[in-house]
């Protein structure tokens, strides 16, 4: 079939939407048609060359969809089901999978862009294009492993179940799934973009007594105040650490949060948390990054310094629950997107992105 797409094809140039080609799905596959697509600064590092994706290849990774068919032995969904698209479309059977971490599924890892057979179903005549996350939502349809569709029982705004597709778990779950905040303690959020906000949002689920946000823009941080946090620290006026410091009376966050991704602030994270505290470093740093930690300190202080992908978010799980979060109010997702566009304005939302424009952005489908 035939269907619009953003098509990366160079580094540092803009997407193209064109027609292109879409195969049938496969065994263990499933059509979607697009609703929704979230602009997530991921896509961004691939398009700057920041990061590095086979080209050409249909960028767009944080979707929501309906079926429109599914392929041989689909058991998971069914025409007519809205779903929420995950970008680690996780296989159950390796060892990452088995360990409980399908976050980080080592089959999808393996296969990158390309489906879990290892093939692409998208291709501009004999021209293959690769598929970004094996999810590919900046078209007006998909083809994506069923393990990566996960179906809504209540239907929800296609823009919101859209977020749920990436920066809510990766936010939310950062704080929630994977550092585990306590009731009571203080957070450090370095970077109030999307996924930001998200980890201020879980912050406040887990009843953080302070929640701190960190940007170098104004507006970022009086927006981040809609979502929970509880004090603002503006790093290009001072440096932040010392500012966290005199916030928490001098012993710095018990768990701190990097979500920009840059070696500057995963640095800053780290030294803004106190004795025997957790650092999280969610942002996707540009190949080649290394952040120089005080390895003394490290020990002596027993500060714990992790990775976490995806928000350590188990998708077929997590991913219900975060929808059921939001129909309860307790997920402020109509305050968070806050731009919609047409796919033809996908470059124009990403232009917006880099102004430092606030709240989330989505593409919205017909």
């Amino acid at each position: 079939m035939k269907t619009k797409a953003a098509v990366l094809y160079k580094y540092g140039q803009p997407l193209v939407v064109e027609e292109v080609e879409l195969d049938e799905p496969k065994a263990g596959e499933v059509l979607v048609k697009i609703g929704a697509a979230g602009i997530c600064r991921s896509d961004r590092h691939f398009m700057h060359g920041h990061a590095h994706i086979r080209l050409p290849a249909v960028l767009g990774h944080e979707g929501a969809g309906t079926v429109e068919k599914v392929g041989p032995g689909v058991t998971l969904c069914k025409p007519g089901d809205q779903v929420v698209l995950s970008f680690v479309p996780a296989c159950g059977r390796c060892q990452s999978c088995l360990e409980g971490r399908s976050n980080i599924c080592d089959t999808h890892m393996a296969t990158g862009p390309n489906m879990m057979d290892g093939t692409c179903r998208l291709h501009k005549g004999s021209q293959y294009i690769n598929h970004m996350g094996k999810v590919a939502c900046f078209a007006e349809y998909a083809v994506v492993p069923d393990t990566g569709c996960v179906p809504i029982k209540t239907p929800i705004p296609m823009d919101k179940a859209a977020m749920i597709g990436c920066c809510v778990p990766t936010g939310v779950g950062a704080a929630l799934f994977s550092a585990k905040v306590r009731a009571g303690s203080t957070v450090a959020v370095v970077g109030c973009g999307g996924v930001g906000l998200n980890v201020i949002m879980g912050a406040k689920l887990a009843n953080a007594g302070k929640i701190i946000a960190v940007d170098i823009l104004e507006g970022q941080l009086e927006f981040a105040m809609k979502f929970g946090a509880t004090h603002m620290v503006n790093a290009a006026d001072r440096d932040p650490v010392e500012q966290v410091k005199e916030i928490t009376g001098g012993q710095g966050a018990d768990y701190t949060f990097e979500v920009f991704g840059s070696a500057e602030t995963v640095k800053t994270a780290y030294e803004m948390c106190r004795k025997s505290g957790t650092v999280t470093v969610v942002g996707i740093a540009p190949i080649g990054a290394e952040a120089g930690i005080n390895a003394v300190d490290l020990v002596r202080n027993e500060k714990t310094l992790r990775g976490c992908y995806y928000g350590s978010a188990h998708s077929r799980v997590d991913m219900p629950m975060l929808v059921e979060l939001y129909l309860s109010g307790k997920l402020p997702l109509d305050d968070l997107v806050v731009r919609h566009y047409s796919l033809d304005q996908v470059n124009e939302a990403y232009d917006d992105m880099d102004r430092g424009e606030v709240g989330r952005g989505a593409i919205v489908f017909q």
